[in-house]
């Protein structure tokens, strides 16, 4: 058996295993992430990993969970992983998802304002008030800063920013005239669109962000090359199988393609021409 927990030198601490999927974890969604967690630890358990978590931790932020050495499986940011050098993880693979025809492992944010809201372009909302979700955000933040780039407007470009903790409360926030617009995790607003319709009712897409590669499903730094393979055989097995097909539905899950650090080279990308380009702040 491949023993996961790690006991001290000494009989001390010992580090447990702990999974996460708590960046599309809608309550409407919550049943289908658990389900898809099931999955994934029997096929670990039947690739003789031992110490598999039997649930899914929902007690921590996410920021704290990418920080436990005990992470054997979750999802993160692309962009803490790139930009902050005390977050460290090994990436495991990319997903796909089946929103706006995608068939490959990019997603973007829309840009959204309200529907009653007479700017028609994103150009027209210069020194207008700004939602963001996490200063950390790639879909948030980065996408955002970068489709103001690529636009060649205004910099600093918003007058002010109103940070608010995730992306459903900035679509609250937009909806509700506190701000005037937002960017959104397109994988967010499809659930949203699925399972709150009346939070976006009164929202329209004003513009979109490039693409970007989606987030990485991640395993602690100190994972083993051993535990790597197991883990994406584990998930590959649970992307395949026809038990589970209402589970990915339900979470917009068509696929996922084994990845490196080296896949998220792309958000780096973005980045630094948003930076070149005046737009290191977004006010």
């Amino acid at each position: 058996m491949t023993t996961w927990s790690i006991r001290a030198t000494g009989g001390g601490f010992v580090i447990r295993a702990v999974a996460s999927l708590g960046m599309y974890d809608h309550p409407a969604q919550q049943r289908a992430n658990d389900l898809l967690w099931a999955g994934i630890a029997r096929a670990l358990r039947e690739d003789g990993v031992d110490g598999v978590p039997d649930t899914l931790d929902r007690t921590r932020d996410v920021h704290a969970l990418w920080r436990d050495p005990g992470l054997l499986f979750g999802q993160a940011c692309g962009y803490p992983l790139v930009s902050e050098p005390s977050l460290y993880l090994r990436v495991l693979a990319l997903p796909v998802y089946a929103v706006a025809g995608r068939d490959g492992p990019t997603h973007r944010s829309v840009i959204v304002c309200r529907s009653d809201d007479p700017r028609g372009s994103l150009a027209a909302f210069h020194r207008s008030r700004a939602a963001v979700n996490d200063a950390r955000s790639n879909t948030g933040m980065n996408l955002l800063r970068a489709t103001i780039a690529r636009a060649a407007l205004p910099t600093p470009f918003f007058d002010t920013i109103v940070r608010t903790g995730s992306h459903r409360e900035s679509v609250i926030a937009v909806g509700t005239a506190r701000v005037d617009i937002a960017a959104i995790d397109e994988v967010t607003y499809a659930a949203l669109v699925r399972f709150e319709p009346n939070l976006v009712a009164r929202l329209r897409i004003i513009a979109s962000s490039p693409d970007s590669p989606t987030l990485p499903f991640v395993t602690a730094a100190t994972t083993s090359d051993d535990m790597v393979r197991k883990l994406r055989t584990a998930l590959g097995r649970a992307i395949a199988d026809p038990a589970l097909a209402d589970v990915r539905a339900t979470l917009f899950l068509a696929d996922v393609v084994p990845a490196d650090a080296d896949a998220l080279a792309p958000i780096v990308a973005l980045e630094t021409a948003a930076v070149g380009a005046g737009h290191a702040a977004l006010a």
